[in-house]
């Protein structure tokens, strides 16, 4: 701790949001300075539960209310923080160091900005393109299974990782469900295009009707439901229709401020902002030129962060973090290549083989291996494993991290 950490006249680390990211910062700040005061504002209600959790809630037969942990008042005698709930922050002052919350001004000595991302929306034409819902927070799942209590059938725009697990949730519970993306393949961002065959034949297995290459133009109203139309093929009526094509960044408030913007709230290895005692980091921070919206991402910035805030400035170190998918139908585990390289790719019992070392290929219809290689060093830079393939999930991270090839 430095001698002038405190030095601040009296005013707070203020983190504005009360998500994952925030309250990491705010636990983390909190283990190595006891005393520093911490003031957190959350536009909701401020419970603290795990944003994952949602897209497999139904398989774990979890009710909306069960999934927060702790409320508000648990969370602010946990952290010794004052959290301000259903509080909008209007503008920030970099030049004094203030806050306008609530048409109230609210001193600072460090901000933290952890403002979390909207859903993207889809722009279709219809009378029932605004009843889309979009899950992305714990009230708007609330919403979500109430809506389910009255169909049996549901149409998922956007089969990235967060469609795909609301699919195979929804399939699991017994619902039919038609999953619908622009692209060849599911995960298109993660598996190379053989690896999502194998995962899509896995959806496809587990219930899940996969309508690949199709893109939604016009959503209408049904007496009992709605109808998805498209520039060709057959429409699908559906009882119920979600988007999950993907997630922007919340900067509005940033750039409003003059923070520099960029694909987030563009911050450097150490998340400072463009703007003195400003910092981001989580779902609305490009930290380093990258935003990372992963769990494993935002751990390693808050605690980063939190040693910046305490007057230790330090650089936020990303291990090799890979991205399971919990997809029951076939499990997966993803670590995007950094870089250009070669893909191997096995599927099938060959995949199982890879990962256990067995002398026989288990039955593994749905397991694929994929690893991306340097293209003269053989230096592994990624994989995508699926199904019985993720055994060799610690094999490939240890080659990865050791700059060697697995045995």
């Amino acid at each position: 701790m430095t001698t002038n950490q405190h030095e601040d006249n009296g005013h707070p680390v203020v983190i504005v949001g009360t998500g994952m990211a925030g309250y990491t910062v705010a636990r983390e700040l909190r283990k190595l300075d006891s005393t520093v005061p911490i003031v957190m504002i959350s536009r909701d209600d401020g419970s603290f539960y795990s944003k994952p959790m949602l897209s497999n809630a139904l398989a774990m037969k979890k009710e909306p209310h069960a999934l927060a942990s702790f409320d508000a008042v648990a969370m602010s005698a946990q952290l010794g923080a004052s959290i301000r709930v259903q509080q909008h922050v209007e503008r920030i002052l970099p030049a004094q160091r203030t806050l306008v919350v609530d048409n109230a001004l609210l001193g600072y000595s460090r901000l933290v900005l952890a403002t979390g991302a909207d859903p993207r929306r889809l722009r279709v034409e219809g009378d029932g393109a605004a009843d889309v819902l979009s899950i992305n927070d714990l009230d708007d799942y609330a919403r979500f299974r109430l809506a389910l209590t009255r169909c049996r059938s549901v149409a998922i725009l956007g089969a990235g990782l967060i469609g795909c697990e609301f699919a195979n949730d929804l399939a699991s519970a017994g619902y039919a469900v038609s999953l619908i993306d622009p692209a060849s393949t599911p995960l298109a961002r993660l598996l190379p295009q053989e690896v999502g065959e194998v995962f899509a034949r896995a959806l496809r297995d587990g219930g899940i009707r996969f309508h690949p290459g199709r893109s939604v133009n016009r959503i209408e109203r049904l007496s009992d439901g709605y109808r998805l139309s498209f520039a060709d093929g057959e429409p699908i009526d559906a009882d119920l229709v979600v988007s999950a094509i993907g997630l922007a960044p919340r900067t509005a408030l940033a750039a409003a401020a003059g923070l520099e913007v960029d694909q987030g709230i563009r911050t450097d290895a150490w998340c400072r902002t463009s703007a003195p005692d400003i910092y981001a980091l989580g779902d609305c921070a490009a930290i380093d030129g990258k935003v990372q919206p992963y769990v494993l991402p935002i751990m390693h910035a808050a605690r980063a962060l939190a040693r910046t805030l305490t007057g230790q400035p330090t650089r936020v170190a990303f291990p090799v973090m890979p991205i399971t998918v919990k997809t029951p139908a076939s499990p997966a585990v993803v670590v995007t290549p950094e870089g250009e390289g070669t893909w191997s790719i096995e599927t099938g019992g060959a995949a199982a083989i890879q990962a256990t070392h067995a002398t026989q290929a288990p039955h593994a219809p749905h397991a694929a291996r994929a690893v991306c290689q340097h293209a003269t060093s053989e230096r592994p830079l990624g994989f995508a494993l699926l199904g019985t393939a993720i055994e060799g999930k610690a094999a490939l991270i240890k080659a990865m991290m050791a700059g060697a090839p697995p045995a």
